[in-house]
């Protein structure tokens, strides 16, 4: 591994965040029910939930590792992770398979068996937000569930995303404090029949910045009783900065570049501490947010730039000691990872639509680079105003092959953005977290409620409402498949069952919102989200600025190629007839060659610049977002959609039959927008200008993954060549590209010689990961992606 720009300590961080095994914590879960035994039902629950974050940050286990500068665990030592038993109760079965499953595991010692046991699960098993939503959802709702239709973020884990913006660096905890006293005070309880309410939630988030305060300071004193005992003159030096640093964050805003990082992560510690939420805290602008501190330093004598990278070095590690809390079921096959999709935003443009590029954005290139870590998720923004030096740096990092960064268009973001209805200035302090998701930082809850599998809705159409796989009439009635006389009535009757599931997946959502508003208000999150103080309402329940509940469609590009198969082969050229494609896909196609081979080979393909395969992605992708986008939330937002699988593709594949466009039977669906493997055969131009013709500005993201070999992407004129391919894109308003840089031979010796890989890392969807983590059928659906060439 390339090793420059990391000094000792850095090394050595890195290979005990690398080499640390993950376990499972049960220290927050036991904290957070002595709390719930002693108040339930004698507190408010804003007041509860406000109770338990203080008494987690007053009791949890404190962690300072050899060496590090910045400082703070979400468990009792790098690679714990918490549980959430109010959220999840996990049985004694799930600690055995967590314990010993072979990828994604958590070792679980006998003590944490024996409380879960003996404490949390005779208190939780009744009570969590899971058991809660499966007792409250309709028999049609858990059977589209249980059948591969949907998944459900919240069946496991609290709303996210959540989007860091510059307010932490702007204010400690003490003044935030002093925002909420003026709002309580301001509360009119003659007029205003919530006030009462507002207060509650109002008292609530005051506890909660006594909460993450406490943190600080018993970190100050941590750091301090450490430099008593230690001998190295040097480490105690650095802990007494450490404590002095703990004792100005967060209780009031940073002054310095260390104190703006410490600020961030204890921010994060709070937020992903009170609650699992969907994808991490992410630190967003950080080059934004952390310019201002880095050239008061180097001004004053008091920062160096190899200081200043130390630091954001010890940051990445901070990330990287997270894994993403355990999931089980169907939560753990549509993400099946330990990432937590931190994902930090590195250029775009300035509040005044200037280039924000800085000397902090290159730092964080680096970083990025001699770190290599899967965490945090990294990407630059490109705008029109984006140097070309620094585009072609991110560039040279994408094609050393390890997954990152990730390239998005800043003007397709703020239009997105705009189009929704935010501020200009929101528009342009925004960007994308979690996979490619947009929202605008700081200032919008924005919810990704479950993936959408659009193919397998194709697949119960062709059967008159009814799923083969499962053996149940999931769907309604639409007439048999050979009796349709036109493509437009087999397309009629695809919306008829589209909007019959999203009906289902939404009035689910409803119960599943007021669910979460009601029991688990996040007010320690509501501080640091606009207009939640102000409001005097929790996040969960419509306090921020902004609210957007997003349904992520999957397989539109399986989808398409599914459409075009039925339409160019049965209604346009008459090759065969329906009754004999619906005999292939039974069978799985053996004994349909010749139909095998015309649906694969001699049909038009989504990815190829072929308008009649494009324009049926269109139409389909249409009929989604007409379907979703608008709909009202609980929260007085609106639903949109996104486009984008985490590892969903492979799981929603394998609750599938064959399908039209040749694909067999419980076979991955393509991912993201990306065209199906093997169906791009025209190039990454090519690619582009199909993927373009979908109109990403009416979404919330779009994620396209591109492959290359090495030789196709080496030398200057491999570097211009994907520089060129990225601007063209973004000039036709496309969202987000990234790539892999690697050959299938590399692949496929990699899933055979697992031990000789461990440091190997691709992209998978909006994330990257250790090729040895990911399962057989995800290896096998990367090795397959097409390799592309320049033309």
């Amino acid at each position: 591994m390339e090793e420059r720009g990391m000094n000792q300590r850095i090394k050595m961080l890195r290979n005990q965040s690398m080499t640390a095994q993950p376990h499972l914590s049960i220290e927050r879960a036991m904290l957070v029910t002595q709390v719930y035994e002693q108040y339930l039902g004698t507190v408010e629950t804003p007041m509860l939930r406000a109770l338990a974050f203080k008494h987690i940050m007053e009791h949890k286990t404190l962690c300072i590792n050899a060496g590090e500068l910045i400082v703070g665990e979400k468990g009792e030592q790098p690679q714990y992770a918490p549980s959430f038993p109010e959220l999840c109760c996990h049985t004694l079965e799930d600690l055995n398979v967590m314990d010993q499953r072979e990828k994604i595991f958590f070792k679980v010692n006998d003590e944490a068996k024996k409380n879960q046991g003996e404490r949390i699960i005779p208190f939780w098993e009744k009570r969590s937000m899971r058991k809660m939503i499966i007792e409250k959802m309709s028999k049609e709702w858990l059977e589209c569930y249980e059948s591969g239709i949907f998944t459900e973020f919240m069946e496991q884990r609290g709303p996210g995303h959540t989007v860091a913006d510059g307010k932490v660096y702007q204010k400690g905890f003490l003044e935030f404090k002093t925002d909420i006293k003026q709002q309580i005070d301001a509360l009119d309880f003659l007029g205003d029949e919530e006030a009462t309410e507002k207060k509650n939630q109002l008292e609530a988030m005051d506890l909660c910045c006594d909460g993450i305060i406490a943190y600080g300071e018993r970190y100050a004193q941590y750091a301090r009783d450490m430099a008593k005992s230690e001998s190295d003159e040097g480490r105690k030096a650095e802990l007494l900065t450490i404590a002095e640093n703990c004792t100005v964050v967060p209780a009031y805003k940073p002054e310095t570049f260390a104190q703006a990082i410490q600020m961030y992560w204890f921010v994060h510690i709070g937020v992903t501490t009170e609650i699992n939420p969907w994808d991490a805290l992410s630190p967003g602008r950080l080059d934004q947010h952390l310019y201002p501190f880095y050239k008061k330093g180097i001004e004053d004598g008091s920062l160096t730039r190899e200081k200043a990278k130390e630091l954001l070095q010890c940051l990445w590690v901070k990330f990287n000691n997270q894994p993403a809390p355990p999931k089980v079921g169907i939560t753990l096959k549509e993400s099946s990872t330990y990432t937590d999709f931190a994902n930090l935003n590195t250029g775009g443009v300035k509040d005044d639509g200037s280039d924000g590029v800085n000397e902090v954005s290159y730092l964080i290139l680096e970083t990025m680079d001699e770190m290599k870590l899967l965490q945090p998720s990294s990407n630059v923004q490109i705008s029109k105003k984006t140097p070309h030096k620094f585009i072609k740096q991110a560039c040279e990092i994408s094609r050393k092959g390890w997954g990152q960064p990730a390239f998005y268009n800043t003007e397709a973001i703020i239009s997105e953005l705009l189009r929704a209805g935010k501020e200009i200035v929101d528009a342009r302090q925004g960007g994308a977290s979690g996979c490619v998701e947009t929202g605008a930082f700081g200032k919008e809850a924005y919810i990704l409620t479950g993936y959408f599998n659009l193919p397998k809705v194709l697949e119960i159409t062709l059967n008159n409402g009814f799923d083969k796989v499962a053996n149940k009439q999931l769907g309604i009635k639409t007439g048999h498949a050979e009796d349709f006389t036109s493509y437009e009535d087999l397309f009629a009757a695809f919306i008829q069952q589209l909007h019959y599931f999203v009906d289902i997946k939404i009035k689910g959502n409803h119960v599943i919102e007021s669910l979460y508003a009601k029991h688990m208000p996040v007010p320690f999150l509501s501080v640091i989200t606009s207009d939640c103080i102000a409001k005097g309402k929790d996040y969960n329940a419509g306090g921020a600025r902004y609210n957007t509940n997003y349904i992520q469609g999957v397989g539109i590009g399986t989808l398409t190629d599914c459409l075009s198969a039925l339409k160019y082969n049965i209604y346009d050229q008459q090759r065969f007839t329906m009754k004999e494609l619906l005999k292939a896909l039974d069978d799985n196609f053996e004994g349909h060659d010749f139909i095998k081979h015309i649906v694969n080979h001699k049909t038009p393909k989504y990815g190829n610049d072929d308008d009649y395969a494009d324009q049926i992605m269109v139409e389909a992708f249409n009929a989604f977002h007409s379907e979703v986008s608008g709909r009202p939330t609980r929260k007085g937002g609106v639903y949109a959609i996104d486009m984008l699988p985490t590892t969903c593709h492979v799981y929603f594949g394998s609750v599938m039959g064959a399908s039209p466009n040749g694909r067999e039977a419980y076979k991955p669906l393509s991912e993201g927008i990306s065209p199906e493997k093997g169906a791009d055969r025209n190039g990454p131009t090519a690619v582009i200008k199909s993927a373009s013709k979908m109109d990403h500005i009416k979404t919330g993201g779009t994620l396209l993954n591109q492959k290359f070999t090495p030789p196709v992407v080496a030398g200057n004129e491999g570097l211009e060549n994907m520089v060129s391919l990225i601007r063209t894109y973004f000039n036709l308003d496309g969202h987000h590209i990234q790539f892999n840089v690697i050959d299938r031979k590399t692949l496929i010796d990699a899933q055979h010689h697992p031990e000789e890989y461990k440091d190997l890392i691709v992209r998978v969807a909006g994330y990257s990961d250790h090729f040895h983590n990911l399962s057989k059928e995800l290896q096998d659906e990367i090795i397959d992606r097409t390799e592309q060439e320049f033309h």
